[in-house]
């Protein structure tokens, strides 16, 4: 059995040992509450002591905003899977200027759904030898899965995902009613729809954090 630190550090080598005259886009992948944003957060620091830069960013900061993310309902399952986030900003702002005969100007973050409103952040221009460290939920469906240039899926059970819901809730009521309805159904959609399970180049159990297990990885990498 591979303990946490083993498998972050051979997936940093891993990700460091890409070749490409842009930044290395790499997609974590995998339900809510699956891990994704500390997997990202825990990578950055491995990728920064072999010389990388880093770009650490997630699909939080590329919501819609509410009225149109909860147009159909605040529980409706489509609503989460097809409204939630503004993918033509994600691609045109930060994923393809950083791909291949992209400008490398990006901006890492677009709006705040928290406060419901668009931010004013500066540009930024990213080394061709960057990395990018994106996060975030549907991130393999149609229109992102070619943009990546590897893909992982933090992959946990839906009865997993719920219990580290309600365990980091302030409103257990309204977060277990939110999962239940919106957030495990809209999943269950993506599923269907994009498999992203089949798509990815590295799927991880991520069920025991302490003990990630690779359970499968793309024979070409």
């Amino acid at each position: 059995m591979v303990d946490r630190e083993t498998l972050l550090k051979g997936i940093a080598e891993m990700i460091n040992s890409i070749q490409r005259r842009h930044p290395v886009r790499v997609a974590v992948d995998g339900v809510d509450a699956a891990g994704k944003t500390i997997f990202a957060d825990e990578l950055h620091p491995l990728l920064e002591e072999r010389g990388r830069e880093v770009i650490r960013s997630s699909m939080d900061w590329f919501h819609n905003p509410r009225r149109l993310r909860h147009a159909r309902g605040r529980m409706d399952p489509e609503g989460y899977y097809l409204d939630s986030f503004n993918y033509r900003v994600l691609l045109d702002y930060l994923l393809l200027p950083l791909g291949p005969g992209g400008s490398l100007v990006y901006m890492d973050k677009a709006f705040d759904y928290r406060l419901n409103q668009r931010l004013d952040v500066p540009f930024k221009k990213a080394s061709r030898d960057g990395v990018l460290l994106f996060d975030g939920v549907f991130l393999l469906r149609p229109e992102l899965e070619r943009l990546w240039d590897l893909k992982i899926y933090l992959d946990v059970t839906f009865q997993e995902s719920l219990r580290r819901g309600l365990e980091r809730a302030s409103n257990v009521s309204d977060v277990e009613e939110l999962y239940m309805n919106r957030y495990i159904p809209g999943q269950k959609l993506y599923h269907i729809h994009s498999a992203p399970q089949r798509k990815a180049d590295i799927v991880i159990d991520n069920n025991d954090p302490r003990y990630p297990m690779i359970t499968y990885m793309n024979p070409d990498l």
